[in-house]
């Protein structure tokens, strides 16, 4: 864990000028900072915490296995490189960034989505999405938080995503960026109200099993805040049983996966 660990923060520190600038800018020693650069030592928790923190990262980030770690980082980086010359894709993202970055500027913040597990039917999924702008545009994060049995090993998924708002509505695209196995497309409702609350809409993707199964799912987005305390918002994330009561009924309801005779289509609940 420390080897990887170290990797990781010489490739984090690769992207500064100098070891001695993120020092400064951590408030941390050289000789100390050097301890955790050649995997000799390992940071206490309230250092690993500043770490993580000063490089935008969550603690189970920088944990990661070491070609893991720069898949994740190759996606968060990517879009602020802003030295190469455009490519046909992103000369689309930025006609479809410069047409709807303002509307989305007041979806900014904090959210529980809600959707039926395309892995484990008939259980609610509980992740955490933040949107937020950098150059120009807003990217947003899922976090997936899974745990089959209580108290046994959890695992993350974290995925990377761009927004964009077209004719009163919100197209979300991500990728899953510590296995690079799946991507995400999602639809939603825009909030006519001033107060955000609640967003609706349709996610389609493929199931973690073997299968791969692609599906579609109803969603809910439901806003927390633009400022949270993520370490316990992520505690609440997770597989939640329907039947417990533990979520709201009009959740359970809005994200139902059911059809009546006359739906030729999978349509989204406003």
């Amino acid at each position: 864990m420390n080897e990887d660990f170290a990797k990781n923060l010489r490739l984090l520190c690769s992207y500064y000028k100098s070891i001695a600038e993120v020092c400064r800018r951590i408030n941390i020693n050289r000789p100390q900072f050097n301890r955790y650069l050649s995997g000799r030592h390992k940071p206490s928790p309230n250092i690993l915490r500043r770490m993580c923190d000063f490089f935008g990262l969550e603690d189970f980030e920088i944990l990661l296995p070491h070609d893991q770690f720069e898949r994740l980082l190759s996606v968060q980086r990517r879009f602020d490189d802003s030295t190469k010359p455009d490519t046909p894709d992103t000369k689309i993202l930025n006609e479809l960034s410069n047409k709807g970055t303002s509307e989305l500027e007041k979806y900014l913040g904090f959210y529980f989505e809600y959707y039926i597990s395309m892995a484990y039917p008939g259980m609610i999924l509980r992740t955490l999405v933040c949107f937020e702008k950098r150059d120009n545009r807003i990217f947003y994060q899922r976090t997936e938080r899974l745990s089959e049995q209580p108290h046994k090993k959890v695992f993350h998924g974290v995925y990377q995503g761009v927004a964009h708002f077209l004719t009163d509505r919100l197209f979300l695209i991500d990728y899953e960026s510590l296995t690079g196995y799946e991507m995400t497309q999602t639809i939603l409702y825009p909030s006519f109200k001033n107060r955000i609350t609640r967003l609706t809409g349709l996610k389609l993707g493929v199931s973690g099993s073997g299968e791969r199964a692609p599906c579609c799912a109803r969603v809910l987005y439901e806003f927390l805040g633009r400022s949270i305390e993520i370490r316990k918002a992520l505690k609440l994330c997770g597989l939640i049983n329907p039947k417990d009561n533990t979520v709201d009924t009009s959740i359970v309801q809005a994200v139902s996966n059911d059809m009546t005779e006359n739906d030729w289509h999978f349509r989204a609940r406003f």
